[in-house]
């Protein structure tokens, strides 16, 4: 077989036959990687794996039962419900983050559900998985079936052998397809072998799981034609060092991409976080100016959030302005709109905003509570005790509605807060029940911040 040097694009399989600086089809610049491509003979295998003729749509019968619950609640949220017969779900994530960890519990709790599971381990062999899963406390069952190889001619042959109902692949960067004329980890072979397992999984009904690396700017490794390929796209986030991790789903063909999964990593694996907002509240200090509480909405579930602020003077003569958690760009329309509707001199000052337990905000209705801990740390005022802040902060100072107003409220009464800052509009045609929760509706970020700063003392005690 003749082999030659082509150009590939990382980001969507173009190649060339010389590098080019920018590709002509996905417009991203210095992509091109060189490769050994050598043209694949001809494979009449290949050819007959679609069998099947076209069906009338109205004929065809969906069961409840052709999704596999894990008995992980956390992924089956994530998941839409379990995992759909036939599909494929591509798992990435920082290096240590845990995605072989619940890959394994995923295959253990399957298995002892009697369900075949074949787990391919290229990048351990079966001893060293056997350890891991050891210290999982996850011994293994009859029909949990290990095996250490990466050529995929083999492992096509041990799934229609063994024909699991599941099978994991850890890691496609690591597994080859021999009739590819380039090395592992390649554009060519990524996108070649991630082809093959979904033809595989569609005509047999295997559901298969992917691991894959990503890159230092955190997109996964290989062609962005892999993520399509795929029928649900899950990330770990999270700094490997911290003790909590968030799978997030950024595709799902099958279910919601809103729902978010919290997992605390132990020695024993990665152990399900029941109640999130109680987690991400337990060490937030009492008494003390920059900090307040918000709910926001990932997918379902409401999460109560804790946000800190710190304002100080800028000794550089350029004001910074850092967010860990909150859209930066929208960090800076808050601050306008607080240095033009409330006269605040924030020009002049270093701005720092903290979401704390790791989790990134896109929910509109968390901007009330962003300006509100900014002006508490820029003042040195306190929040009131036992206040939740809700409420999207517009342009002229207006707060402006927002969604799903009595899910958010109830969860907060559940951690025992009394007293909830909404948008007027929002108030509207609600009908809350009897309880010790105080209401307090809100229509301009003025009279939002009268009432949720203590007017009366300062951090030190003095009387303002």
């Amino acid at each position: 077989m003749k082999s030659k040097t082509v150009f590939t694009c990382a980001s969507c399989g173009y190649q060339s036959p010389k590098w080019l600086g920018r590709c002509p089809d996905c417009n991203n610049w210095n992509s091109f990687v060189q490769e050994e491509y050598a043209a694949p003979p001809a494979n009449p295998e290949r050819e007959s794996l679609y069998k099947e003729g076209p069906v009338l749509l109205k004929d065809v019968v969906v069961k409840d039962e052709d999704r596999l619950k894990t008995n992980i609640a956390e992924l089956d949220r994530v998941l839409g419900g379990g995992i759909v017969r036939g599909s494929v779900i591509l798992i990435g994530g920082d290096p240590g983050v845990g995605k072989s960890t619940i890959s394994l519990q995923v295959s253990d709790h399957l298995t002892k559900q009697g369900i075949g599971v074949l787990y391919v381990s290229g990048e351990e062999s079966v001893a060293q998985t056997k350890l891991r899963a050891r210290r999982l406390g996850e011994p293994g069952s009859d029909n949990l079936y290990i095996v250490n190889q990466t050529d995929l001619s083999l492992i096509i042959e041990y799934i229609k052998k063994l024909k699991p109902r599941v099978v994991v692949i850890d890691s496609i960067q690591v597994i080859f397809d021999p009739a590819v004329g380039s090395s592992c980890g390649s554009v060519s072979q990524v996108r070649e072998c991630a082809y093959r397992l979904t033809q595989l999984a569609k005509t047999t009904g295997t559901s298969v799981f992917i691991i894959g690396h990503v890159t230092k700017e955190g997109m996964l490794a290989g062609p962005r034609v892999l993520e399509h390929i795929v029928d649900t796209v899950l990330y770990f986030e999270g700094d490997r060092f911290a003790v909590y991790r968030i799978l997030r789903a950024v595709k799902n063909r099958f279910g919601s991409t809103n729902e978010i999964g919290v997992f605390e990593m132990s020695s024993a694996g990665l152990a399900e976080v029941k109640n999130p907002s109680e987690i991400f509240l337990s060490e937030r200090p009492d008494n003390v100016s920059g900090t307040i509480v918000t709910s926001i909405l990932e997918g379902s579930r409401p999460l109560l959030v804790e946000i800190q602020s710190l304002v100080s003077r800028s000794s550089f003569g350029y004001a910074r302005r850092r967010a860990q958690g909150f859209d930066f760009n929208r960090l800076s329309l808050l601050v306008a709109v607080l240095e033009k509707r409330m006269g605040l001199a924030l020009e002049a000052e270093d701005i720092f905003i903290n979401v704390t337990g790791g989790i990134k905000i896109e929910d509109p209705a968390a901007d009330l509570a962003v300006c509100a801990v900014i002006a508490s740390s820029f003042g040195d005022r306190k929040v009131a005790a036992g206040s939740v802040v809700l409420g999207e902060v517009g342009l002229s100072g207006e707060i402006r509605s927002i969604s799903q107003v009595l899910t958010r409220v109830n969860e907060a009464e559940k951690l025992g807060f009394k007293r909830c800052i909404l948008p007027k509009n929002s108030v509207k045609n609600i009908k809350f029940k009897k309880s010790d929760m105080e209401i307090v509706p809100v229509s301009s970020l003025k009279e939002a911040l009268e009432m949720i700063l203590d007017p009366s003392v300062n951090q030190s005690g003095t009387p303002r």
